[in-house]
C-alpha cells in the first residue's frame, strides 16, 4: 500500500484541503448565542432592576424621598453605613496579614490556612449568625459574662459587625494571594538585604506592588457588606431604628405592604451597589495589567 492511499481524498486529488477551526461558528449559531446571553441578562439583571426602580417611582419622586427620610429609613442607611465602615477596614487588614503569612512564609498547615480563609464561602450566612448567636448570646457562658458587664454582642451592633466580618473575609485575601504569589519575594528579600525593616519593606515595596488588587477587594468586600441579609438577619434581632440594616428594613417594609417605601430603600441599595460595580469596573480598564494576576487565578 502507497503512503497515500492514507492521504484523504482532498488531498489524493491534489486540491488543498479546508479546515475549519476549533472556535469558528456559524453565523446563526452566534446570534443564537448572542440572543441566549441578552435574553438571560434582560430576565435575571434588567428586569429586575428595572423593576425595583419603578416599583420605587410608582408614586412620584416625592413618595419614594419622603420613605427614604423617615426615621427608620435614615437609622438603616446609617447603620448600613458604619457597618461597612468598619468591616471593611478590619478585613483588609486580616487579608493584607493573612496574603503576607501565606505567600512569604513556608510552614507547615499552609493549605489548611487557606482552607480556613475560604470557609465563609461554603457555610451558610445564616449558620454563620446561628454560631454567633450560640458563642455570644445571652445564654452562653462568654455572652453571658459580657450582657452582665454592659457589652452585648447579640441583638447589638457587634454582632452585626462580626457576622459581617465573617461573610466578607475572603474577598481581600483572595484578591491578594494571587497577585503576591506572581510577584514573589525577591522584591521584599532585597529591601531586606539593603538594611530596611520589616516595616519599611512593606510601605516602600509590598504595599505599592499590591495596592490596586487591594482596592479590587475591598470594592467586592463593601458591595457584599452593604447587601448582607442572612447572618445579620440572626444575630441582629431586627429591631427597628437600633439593629435593623437596610437590607433588613427592605424585608420588614415589604412584609407589611409598605410597597413603595420597600422599594424605594431597594433602590437606595442598588443605587450604592452599582456605583462600586462602576468603581470596579473603571479599576479594572484603567489598571488592566496589574489585575491580570488575579484573572489567571
Amino acid at each position: 500500500m502507497s503512503d497515500t492511499s492514507l492521504l484523504s481524498p482532498g488531498a489524493q486529488s491534489g486540491r488543498p484541503r479546508k479546515f475549519r477551526a476549533a472556535t469558528a461558528e456559524s453565523t446563526t449559531a452566534r446570534l443564537a448565542l448572542i440572543g441566549v446571553a441578552l435574553a438571560g441578562v434582560a430576565i435575571l439583571i434588567l428586569a429586575p432592576l428595572a423593576t425595583v426602580f419603578a416599583g420605587a417611582l410608582a408614586e412620584g419622586w416625592g413618595a419614594a424621598l419622603a420613605s427614604l427620610t423617615k426615621p427608620d429609613a435614615r437609622s438603616a442607611v446609617q447603620l448600613t453605613l458604619i457597618i461597612t465602615a468598619i468591616a471593611l477596614p478590619l478585613n483588609a487588614v486580616f487579608g493584607i496579614a493573612a496574603a503576607w503569612l501565606i505567600t512569604k512564609f513556608d510552614f507547615r498547615g499552609k493549605a489548611f490556612l487557606i482552607t480556613l480563609i475560604d470557609l465563609p464561602f461554603s457555610v451558610s450566612p445564616v449558620v454563620a449568625g446561628l454560631c454567633i448567636v450560640l458563642l455570644f448570646g445571652a445564654n452562653s457562658l462568654i455572652g453571658g459574662w459580657l450582657v452582665a458587664h454592659g457589652f452585648p454582642i447579640v441583638f447589638a451592633i457587634p454582632g452585626i459587625v462580626l457576622a459581617t466580618v465573617f461573610v466578607t473575609f475572603p474577598f481581600v485575601a483572595r484578591e491578594l494571594i494571587p497577585v503576591m504569589i506572581e510577584q514573589g519575594r525577591a522584591e521584599e528579600e532585597a529591601a531586606l538585604t539593603l538594611g530596611a525593616s520589616g516595616w519599611r519593606t512593606f510601605w516602600t515595596v509590598t504595599l505599592p506592588n499590591i495596592r490596586w488588587a487591594l482596592l479590587y477587594g475591598t470594592l467586592l468586600c463593601t458591595a457584599r457588606a452593604m447587601g448582607e441579609f442572612g447572618a445579620v438577619a440572626v444575630v441582629s434581632g431586627k429591631i427597628r431604628g437600633k439593629t435593623a440594616t437596610m437590607p433588613i428594613t427592605i424585608e420588614m417594609l415589604y412584609n407589611e405592604y409598605l410597597s413603595v417605601a420597600a422599594f424605594s430603600m431597594a433602590a437606595t441599595l442598588t443605587a450604592l451597589a452599582l456605583i462600586t460595580l462602576t468603581l470596579k469596573t473603571a479599576l479594572e480598564l484603567r489598571h488592566a495589567d496589574q489585575l491580570a494576576a488575579i484573572r489567571r487565578h
